[in-house]
């Protein structure tokens, strides 16, 4: 569906974060009928949100800590026509991914709002990401070479 203007209407924007500690990755550990896979951290923007806001929160919800977020390190869209495996093939995602530092540590539960897959949250060896169906796979090599210190992002500036 389209507006006045030719703007999707179904465009979402995704937050997600990449907190890494003692070379290992955390990540969102979810099952459902294939079995066990993971994601990062993160969700939906809401409108009036900023990005670091919104990914404060789905931290919050999911791995039941706050984080400090920094910088942009990925941008991915997300299709969902172009993906056999889509549970909605109308969705349109943009997902953007920050380095973030967990304020504390997390106490490997879930948060209040748990994803409706999520079964935990797990530290992942970045060096065996490819022996993990962390999702999406094509992520796992960037992941292992990925610059945390170069800066994309510039917020809600004027």
């Amino acid at each position: 569906m389209r507006d006045g203007f030719g703007i999707s209407m179904r465009i979402r924007n995704s937050v997600k974060a990449v907190i890494v500690k003692n070379g290992k990755i955390l990540c969102n550990k979810c099952k459902d009928s294939r079995g066990v896979f993971y994601g990062l951290p993160g969700g939906g923007q809401e409108p009036g949100e900023t990005m670091p806001e919104a990914l404060r929160r789905e931290c919050r919800e999911e791995i039941g800590t706050d984080v400090i977020v920094h910088d942009l390190v990925l941008v991915r869209e997300f299709i969902g026509s172009n993906h056999d495996f889509a549970k909605f093939p109308d969705v349109h995602q943009v997902e953007l991914t920050f380095s973030c530092d967990l304020v504390e540590d997390c106490k490997m539960i879930l948060g209040d709002v748990a994803d409706e897959l999520q079964i935990g949250i797990e530290w992942l060896d970045l060096d065996r990401l490819e022996n993990y169906k962390l999702y999406p796979l094509e992520m796992r090599s960037f992941l292992k070479g990925l610059d945390f210190h170069s800066k994309t992002y510039l917020g809600d500036i004027c």
